[in-house]
């Protein structure tokens, strides 16, 4: 048994060797294999981390305007602070968790895909050839193919998970739809069919491409500005500041995308993508695609700061390190 741990522990770094050898032969690449598991990594802990604010973010995007014939008072969630109290007083903290399951299985799909095969893909569009920095549209092409491509394989995980968010706003005493992410899934399946999985998957694939290449290409460019400025380094406050200008550009230019998607994932009654976005512009204005901003940027600025970090910082470090200690020991 001795024996068998040993050559288990060999394939290991026998495996993980493979996937670090680029890393090794030229430090500002990477293997897709490596890059997918490092970023999976990091993007599950920082869902963890920030899933409150998303939270947040949803109940605050599915809340419809509150009109004068409404026969109802004032909204029930008013900003981030406030619905996050909200949330917690009325359903108890672990409310504020939901949807932390399929927020995972998210994660460990389109954080691992969509980072990983961004510089594949960036390299394909230059040219394997190609020598200098890459200019900023191909930065830009290649995270919205990713970002397209990921959400394409992870839209299931995304619907369970604004689905059982959106449970808490049924009424007192209306029995929930779901028991968790698993009987999700199952009940989705069996009631609605395989299809229904892919439900939203149009503004899906619009919002994500749109917010990755945001993240990705903005993450590159203020990295790259940052470190022509005497003085910076590559290091945490660098990866700080540019995780944060990240943030900022995904959720500008993506949230009214963002909005339409949580709508139509969150409430049956849209014919399609094009009708949720009238609706929504017809009774409650422009600025209804912007509903939640605040939440939305404090979630999506905090989750790109807590990804990058871990995945430049920690992750790849420390699994490098990991791997020496592992084969000093046997």
């Amino acid at each position: 048994m001795r024996e068998s741990m040993k050559l288990d522990t060999r394939a290991y770094i026998m495996f993980s060797s493979i996937a670090l050898a680029s890393t090794m032969s030229d430090p500002n690449q990477i293997s897709f294999v490596l890059a997918f598991l490092c970023s999976a990594f990091a993007a599950c802990f920082a869902e963890c981390c920030t899933i409150p604010l998303d939270t947040a973010k949803v109940r605050l995007q599915l809340q419809k305007k509150v009109g004068v014939d409404d026969g109802v008072g004032l909204p029930k969630y008013k900003g981030l602070l406030g619905t996050v109290k909200t949330i917690a007083r009325e359903e108890g903290i672990s409310a504020l968790w939901k949807g932390i399951v399929p927020g995972l299985h998210r994660q460990c799909l389109y954080g691992g895909l969509r980072i990983g095969l961004y510089d594949p893909v960036k390299t394909f569009l230059v040219g394997s050839a190609f020598v200098g920095e890459v200019p900023l549209y191909h930065m830009i092409l290649a995270a919205l193919l990713t970002g397209a491509l990921a959400i394409t394989v992870a839209n299931p995980t995304d619907l369970v998970k604004v689905r059982l968010q959106a449970e808490g706003q049924l009424p007192y005493g209306v029995p929930r739809r779901y028991s968790g992410a698993i009987d999700a899934y199952l009940t989705i399946l069996r009631q609605e069919g395989v299809g229904a999985l892919w439900t939203g998957l149009g503004p899906n694939i619009a919002r994500n491409a749109i917010i990755n290449a945001a993240e990705l290409a903005s993450y590159d460019q203020v990295k790259r500005t940052i470190l022509k400025i005497p003085g910076f380094m590559d290091n945490v406050y660098t990866h700080l500041l540019a995780g944060l200008g990240a943030g900022f550009f995904a959720v500008f230019i993506g949230s009214p995308v963002d909005v339409v998607k949580s709508r139509m994932m969150g409430d049956s009654t849209y014919k399609s993508t094009f009708d949720c976005f009238l609706k929504t512009l017809l009774n409650e204005g422009f600025l209804a695609f912007y509903k939640g901003f605040l939440p939305n940027f404090g979630r999506v600025g905090a989750w790109n700061v807590i990804m990058f970090l871990t995945f430049e910082q920690e992750v790849l470090h420390d699994y490098k390190n990991l791997l020496v200690d592992i084969e000093s020991a046997i």
